[in-house]
């Protein structure tokens, strides 16, 4: 941060403000304490006749491999819309969301992903600027070692796994990185 937003001026800190406990900008001048929070990005697990529908990423990162429709909340948007706004943009489909599947967090990258089950109302998927193609798999089709983020596999992986079970469960996993690359889950 090179000025503080609120006044303007580059006389700008990173210490711990009273009563805080994490490092923060704040400004000298006008003593506002500039908060950095994690991004939050929304997406769906869209279904459609027991098939995923996955696409193929036409832009970085990540471009030429599988992932679930999903992208960074707007300001002023419900997760679940921006979810829904995702799916259409990247596959040209409208759906239904059915719950919330899955929160993962990647920490070392500040995101939280929010995955929701999503039932598409129509097949006639359309690639959108940020796809290369849609496709439906079955569970045994799913392009495991060709799928771009950790968060996608993950929220596949609980699918299939929810598919099996009983309840109306939401999976909460993490990708966090501990000397070699760890993935933490729980249910």
């Amino acid at each position: 941060m090179n000025y503080c937003p609120n006044c303007g001026s580059q006389n700008l800190e990173f210490k711990i403000p009273d009563g805080d406990l994490h490092q923060r900008y704040v400004c000298a001048n006008c003593h506002t304490v500039h908060y950095i929070n994690p991004r939050i990005i929304v997406g769906c697990l869209p279904v459609y006749e027991d098939k995923i529908i996955i696409c193929r990423r036409a832009i970085e990162p990540c471009h030429g491999m599988w992932n679930l429709p999903a992208g960074f909340m707007e300001n002023g948007e419900r997760a679940e819309d921006g979810a829904l706004r995702e799916l259409k943009e990247e596959t040209g489909l409208d759906g239904q969301i059915l719950k919330l599947h899955c929160i993962y967090s990647i920490p070392h990258v500040n995101q939280v992903y929010m995955i929701f089950l999503t039932r598409i109302n129509s097949p006639d998927a359309v690639p959108g600027e940020e796809s290369l193609e849609v496709r439906y798999f079955e569970e045994h089709e799913v392009p495991w070692g060709e799928i771009g983020f950790t968060s996608s596999v993950y929220a596949i992986e609980k699918f299939i796994e929810y598919k099996s079970s009983t309840g109306n469960k939401t999976y909460i996993g993490s990708f966090v990185l501990e000397g070699p690359e760890t993935r933490k889950e729980f249910s």
